[in-house]
């Protein structure tokens, strides 16, 4: 049974709400990243998703210079580092998100994880595919 923590990205980059989103959809560019989780006061607040950049501001007619913070994901869904692969991606299939924050025991961002990582890591492949199945439903 794998954990979250041993098949995460623990490189995290975060983004303050008070940032725009020509800054965020730079480092997404610039990074490969999809999603930024938006940090304040040491704590995870948000998420901003390149889909959100879409669907939220450009098709909205927002510009570049709009805030983070306007457009950003406020419920964001987590699993600690200590859940199991297995469950990480019942919660992405149930949510249909494809990125999932990973946090410790206090709640403190310690990484991210994708349906990539389990694809590279997984003991079942069968379980990965089926959670790809689940969050590309429409």
């Amino acid at each position: 049974m794998q954990l979250l923590k041993d098949v995460m990205s623990p490189d995290v980059q975060v983004i303050s709400p008070e940032a725009t989103l020509r800054d965020a959809a730079a480092r997404m560019r610039d990074e490969g990243f999809g999603m930024l989780p938006v940090g304040e006061n040491d704590r995870m607040i948000g998420a901003v998703t390149d889909r959100d950049i879409a669907v939220r501001a450009v098709a909205e007619g927002k510009g570049g210079d709009t805030l983070v913070r306007d457009v950003m994901t406020n419920d964001v869904i987590w699993c600690f580092e200590d859940d199991t692969v297995e469950t990480a991606a019942d919660m992405m299939s149930k949510f249909q998100v494809r990125r999932l924050p990973v946090v410790n025991s206090d709640k403190r961002l310690v990484g991210i994880v994708s349906l990539g990582d389990f694809a590279v890591a997984a003991d079942d492949f069968q379980s990965t595919a089926d959670a790809l199945v689940a969050i590309s439903q429409p």
